[in-house]
């Protein structure tokens, strides 16, 4: 079993590190600019503490000396044959020195355990965080749950990650993170090859570069390369593939199409004069299509996935979203109010810092003869009355649109005058509606926005809500 860093550094002041995990620790000191950082302030401690162990406690009841002056970056470092007071005294000042570290050595910052900061959080919301989330907060071990917004985490080796939420993202230790659930975009420096971060489904090893790691708790990652190269490990679909500027791979386990039947709510919920239908009730049905891909039956999917480019590399990931409501049991000549309600999940496709903030159109079907559509079969091709350009506003008609900031979430909701007397003018007991996304990206690997279906395990589906 490989020893942590940290265990290496304590073997190394006892004397416990064999010859050849010796040599090695020498190697990484020699490479490694945090690694040598925590060595110094393990050293100078070490040292400090046996030459005053007379007077340790009144040692720890006040600030610890002031750091040693820093000197040349690129004097070359002897590591010394033997331990001892002296040569820990003299090894420490030595090293410091080489390192040209600028670090103060009170007890706080010593001992706080922390491996990288939150440098920025543009109007974050975060809920369930183990960490703070101040900005400038130092960052150990533990969670961060970003509700709204985008935040920045910089790690002590330099590697610096970008949280576009909702995301959780588990800091392990100054070269490892988990991303649990969300989109992260990394940037690392030649410092911090190696820096990894893992999903429930693989692990990204970066080598120097700019890259995006997406992941759902239904148990898809994606990685998507800017800059430089990844590794991909973890998984045996992917062992050891690499990835350059451009390239991206997606591991798919979570449920497919046709793998579990949908929960059906079998009664209408009436609250606070509101009628909630969803479209798990009686005909209800939903799914999404993307254009070119019309082997892929979605109807069965847990998400509703939708995106819209005009960029030529992304032609064929155009998707829309198809919903259709039972209204049999409702008297719709009274209805006064209407809306639809929809939850945004993460897609695990694409990041949201490539898209602006989004514009979304709703359209009513008006052509009743295609109400009646088959849910496992829709594809691109047979999507009622609409082109590769948008719907046939001889069959649909515009009903409402609604917006979402980059990084925002809660409950989207399409309301108005227009929906409620396309409702009212249905005379088939279903209503079908198709969502589009208006705007465009900078980049093919921008956000899918996805929000919960009739299949989705643990999320509200669309609900159409009458007054």
């Amino acid at each position: 079993m490989s020893l942590s860093d940290q265990d290496r550094i304590q073997r190394a002041l006892e004397g416990l590190l064999s010859a050849e995990e010796g040599e090695q620790f020498k190697r990484d000191v020699c490479s490694d600019p945090e690694l040598r950082a925590d060595y110094v302030r393990a050293l100078w401690l070490d040292a400090q503490l046996r030459a005053d162990r007379s007077r340790l406690p009144s040692i720890l009841e006040q600030d610890l000396p002031r750091p040693l002056p820093a000197a040349r970056h690129d004097e070359a470092v002897q590591f010394p044959e033997r331990r001892g007071l002296g040569w820990g005294l003299r090894w420490a000042a030595a090293v410091a020195g080489i390192a040209g570290l600028a670090f103060g050595l009170g007890k706080s910052q010593l001992l706080d355990g922390s491996v990288a900061v939150l440098v920025q959080a543009d109007h974050c919301k975060w809920a369930g965080s183990e960490l703070p989330t101040a900005v400038g907060s130092r960052l150990g071990p533990g969670t961060l749950s970003l509700v709204e917004g985008i935040a920045t985490v910089r790690f002590k080796n330099g590697a610096t990650l970008s949280l576009e939420a909702p995301t959780t993202l588990r800091v392990l230790d100054r070269m490892h993170c988990r991303l649990v659930e969300g989109s992260v975009t990394a940037e690392v420096p030649e410092s911090a090859h190696g820096f990894t971060v893992e999903t429930q489904d693989m692990k990204v090893i970066d080598w120097g570069t700019k890259f995006g790691v997406s992941a759902s708790a239904l148990g898809d990652s994606q990685v998507r390369v800017f800059e430089g190269e990844v590794e991909v490990a973890g998984t045996p679909h992917a062992a050891g593939r690499r990835l350059n500027k451009g390239q991206g791979f997606n591991l798919s386990t979570g449920t497919g199409p046709g793998d579990q039947e949908p929960l059906r709510v079998q009664t209408v919920e009436e609250s606070g004069g509101w009628t909630s239908i969803p479209t798990s009730f009686g005909r209800g049905r939903d799914a999404y299509v993307r254009r070119g891909y019309s082997a892929v039956k979605t109807g069965g999917a847990p998400l509703l996935m939708v995106k819209h480019s005009e960029l030529e590399a992304s032609k064929n990931n155009e998707r829309r979203a198809l919903i259709t409501f039972d209204l049999a049991s409702v008297d719709l000549a009274p209805v006064t109010e209407a809306r639809i309600l929809l939850e945004p999940k993460p897609s695990g496709f694409g990041f949201p810092s490539l898209v602006p903030d989004s514009h979304f159109s709703v359209y009513g079907l008006m052509d009743e003869s295609r109400d009646d559509w088959d849910e496992r079969g829709m594809v691109w091709e047979n999507l009622p009355a609409t082109s590769d350009s948008g719907p046939d506003m001889q069959a649909w008609r515009k009903v409402g649109e609604f917006g979402m900031a980059r990084g925002a979430s809660g409950t989207v909701t399409i309301s108005g005058q227009k929906l409620a007397e396309f409702l009212r003018s249905k005379k088939n007991g279903l209503a079908t509606f198709l969502i589009l996304r208006d705007t465009g990206e900078s980049d093919p690997s921008g956000l899918v926005h996805a929000f919960a279906s009739r299949e989705h395990p643990g999320a509200t589906p669309p609900t159409l809500q009458l007054k």
